[in-house]
């Protein structure tokens, strides 16, 4: 079993803009992972919305609702470490493969069919080498400000600076980030990203993360990820939509059109430009695309 340590339900409540039921699933060893679903149960579609990091489901807020009344099933899990999800208290139970068998195992235990897989930030690094794993059950792929990690290619300036910022910052204001990064969004906002993580020993995954990018051909991870740029160059038949934020200074447009390379048949990207790293922020325009092109 693993430690973990579990926020407390009172730091959800009246959230601004949130008013999604909690859903729990229980992981054999001992983890509760939370999820939104909204939409209908037997819908044809499910939009699989996966964060990065320090966000958690709270980011498609303004993406579910537009994803959800055209009819379509919408799934958002929280990584473990992160939102309502449980969160292992040693840094070293976070690993890239962890992260990853989280995925699949929660993938199949909801038995998702028909999935349009929603990807940003370590949402793709984990999320876009899940569907050569599984084929059959994805069919379209919305991605956003992400990367594959495949330690063959050097890491973006941004990125780096990024991952010294984190690692000096073991107990990151996560409310003032998202503040000065989405800077269109209220206060209320601003804290509702906060809210899982109140106080340094909460935020092990978001500590974790950066430093789990695979950084050479050997890292861990590395290998899947050069196998999942095969598969989306070579393999991958679904449909595709690329959405660039263009103000990101992590993963940004030179980044994403590297990326869009390698995704077979994706029509060129949608630019959004005042669109930062935490493009679901300005997620209205590019769900209702989605789902028109989808």
């Amino acid at each position: 079993m693993i430690r973990a340590l579990r926020t407390q339900d009172d730091r959800f409540q009246d959230l601004h803009g949130w008013a999604y039921a909690p859903f729990y699933h229980w992981r054999t060893d001992g983890l509760r992972l939370h999820y939104v679903d909204t939409g209908p149960r037997r819908a044809a579609r499910t939009w699989l919305c996966l964060h990065g990091q320090p966000t958690w489901s709270y980011l498609y807020r303004r993406m579910m609702p537009i994803f959800a009344a055209a009819g379509h099933r919408v799934i958002a899990p929280d990584f473990a470490g992160f939102g309502r999800s449980d969160k292992p208290v040693d840094d070293e139970a976070y690993t890239f493969d962890f992260h990853r068998e989280c995925l699949i195992d929660f993938i199949e235990a909801l038995d998702l069919q028909n999935i349009a897989l929603v990807v940003q930030d370590w949402g793709g690094l984990i999320g876009l080498t899940l569907p050569m794993e599984m084929p059959d059950r994805f069919e379209a792929l919305l991605v956003m400000n992400t990367t594959l990690g495949t330690g063959d290619e050097p890491l973006s300036q941004g990125f780096l600076d990024w991952r010294d910022f984190s690692n000096r910052n073991p107990d990151m204001d996560i409310a003032r980030l998202m503040k000065r990064a989405c800077p269109h969004i209220g206060d209320g906002e601003a804290s509702a990203y906060g809210a899982p993580y109140p106080d340094v020993s909460s935020k092990a995954g978001v500590r974790a993360f950066p430093n789990l990018v695979p950084d050479r051909p050997d890292a861990p991870g590395a290998a899947l990820s050069r196998q999942a740029r095969d598969f989306w160059r070579n393999t991958w038949t679904g449909r595709s939509l690329m959405a660039i934020g263009m103000k990101d200074p992590v993963l940004g447009p030179t980044v994403m059109k590297s990326l869009h390379a390698h995704i077979r048949n994706c029509p060129p990207p949608l630019e959004i430009a005042e669109g930062g790293h935490f493009l679901q922020e300005w997620g209205d325009t590019i769900a209702h695309k989605a789902v028109d092109t989808l």
